[in-house]
């Protein structure tokens, strides 16, 4: 796709495309951001939402940009912002629940110390110049059920899960009440199918830009940026 024409950009951690947890994930979900046009079956029935995001962890959500800004120069700012950074291992991974959806969670609790929480923080922060403002409409669908705090983050950075209120999670469902399956077999589903791929260690080498075509269409992984090039 044309990234200048893009709807929405977004800038993700997914995992390198070599590791087995891109392909596990991608499986799972049944689509492949980086290869749209492949087909795929998908292992989980109730992943809709996930499956149009593309496998990944949120640093930047995705956002429209501000006129006049282009694409093409918010991706330098992405690739200016991963080249001060050096490439780090991520905190071991299992499958759990975030709410009523699950996903992929760090296995034991990390502090703000972690290059993670730093990396999406700069994100949030040092890429919020070409971020255009929510709309009223949008601003009011996601209101509801919020905190005073989370509705600060909203209003200041379009999104109330960021910064402090940010935790790293790859998205596996969408959110299940009622459940269709239990949730006990769900996640011993999710962990066999997962735990190859999860014993293996894992790194952040990278940006991922992930960009919505049009409003409501798959996103797609535009373009990778290496971490610590500087």
């Amino acid at each position: 796709m044309r990234i200048e024409s893009a709807h929405r950009l977004a800038v993700y951690y997914a995992p390198p495309a070599d590791h087995p947890l891109w392909d596990a994930g991608c499986t799972w979900l049944g689509r492949d951001a980086a290869q749209p046009q492949r087909a795929w079956v998908p292992v989980c029935a109730w992943a809709a939402a996930p499956r149009r995001y593309g496998f990944h962890a949120t640093l930047k959500p995705p956002c429209r940009l501000r006129e006049p800004a282009r694409a093409s120069a918010f991706v330098e700012a992405v690739a200016q912002l991963a080249s001060t950074v050096q490439p780090f291992e991520m905190p071991p991974l299992d499958v759990g629940w975030l709410g009523d959806f699950m996903a992929l969670r760090p296995r034991e609790p990390f502090d703000g110390a972690h290059p993670i929480v730093a990396l999406a923080r700069r994100c949030v922060i040092d890429l919020d110049p070409w971020r255009a403002p929510p709309s009223e409409s949008e601003l009011r669908r996601r209101e509801r059920g919020l905190t005073q705090r989370q509705q600060t983050l909203l209003q200041r950075y379009g999104y109330p899960y960021v910064l402090d209120e940010w935790r790293f999670h790859m998205t596996l469902t969408d959110g299940l009440a009622p459940v269709p399956a239990s949730r006990d077999e769900l996640t011993v589903r999710a962990r066999r199918h997962f735990a190859a791929a999860l014993a293996r260690p894992l790194h952040c080498t990278d940006l991922a830009i992930f960009a919505e075509p049009a409003a409501g269409e798959p996103f797609v992984l535009v373009q990778r940026c290496p971490l610590g090039t500087r």
